[in-house]
Formats: structure tokens, C-alpha cells, sequence
């Protein structure tokens, strides 16, 4: 079994960080890529950014390019979103995926195991 455990998410003032956090626990985070999607209110869920097992490949969307960082620590199991330059239309349930390959993209359809979200709330 395969569990994703997202933290960090809180209440941040407009231009201000946060730092996502996404603790893989059981069988095979290893040789995964891994990705970080959001979903606000009314709206449908869209894909942030996504690292590769080596860390060597990622990609972000265009609205979070230069403001976010997504890294890991494969010896913690652990995925990171670093926020920097918060918006208001940052605000969403922010939710951890594992890919079920080891260089994952901006397709959903690429991932197996998703966390149970972690709310970001920007304040402007």
C-alpha cells in the first residue's frame, strides 16, 4: 500500500512563501516521477509541477514558472513545492501525486497514488 501524506498548507498574505511538503510511506517511491496539482473552488484540477526520479527533469505550468520550486529527497521519500510570490489565484487544495512512471508530465493520467490535499490560502 501506498500512502502520500501532504503538509505545509496554511494561510499566507499575498507576495509571501510557503513550502509544501509530500512524505511517500510504503512500497516503491523509488525509480517515480512525482507531481504537485491544485484544484481551487468551482474549478477543475491542474497540474503545478512534476520532478523525475533523479530530479534531473521538471516542469511547471506557466502560471507558477519562477515562483515555485518542486525538489525531493529520495533518501526522506520526500517531495517538495517551495511558493515564493504568492497570488490570490494561488489559493486551492494543493495535492501530491506519484507517478506511475519515472518521468511524469502534466497528464494526470500518469499518476497511480494521490494524497488527501493540503490548503493553501492567499490573503491580498
Amino acid at each position: 500500500q501506498v500512502q502520500l501524506v501532504e503538509s505545509g498548507g496554511g494561510l499566507v498574505q499575498a507576495g509571501g512563501s510557503l513550502r509544501l511538503s509530500c512524505a511517500v510511506r510504503g512500497r516503491t517511491y523509488a525509480l517515480r516521477g512525482m507531481g504537485w496539482f491544485r484544484q481551487a473552488p468551482g474549478k477543475e484540477r491542474e497540474f503545478v509541477a512534476t520532478i523525475s526520479w533523479s530530479g534531473d527533469s521538471v516542469h511547471y505550468a506557466d502560471s507558477v514558472k519562477g515562483r515555485f520550486t518542486i525538489s525531493r529527497d529520495n533518501a526522506e521519500n520526500t517531495v517538495y513545492l517551495q511558493m515564493n510570490s504568492l497570488k490570490p489565484e494561488d489559493a486551492a487544495v494543493y495535492y501530491c501525486a506519484r507517478g506511475a512512471i519515472s518521468v511524469t508530465g502534466p497528464d494526470p493520467r500518469e499518476y497511480d497514488y494521490w494524497g488527501q490535499g493540503t490548503q493553501v490560502t492567499v490573503s491580498s
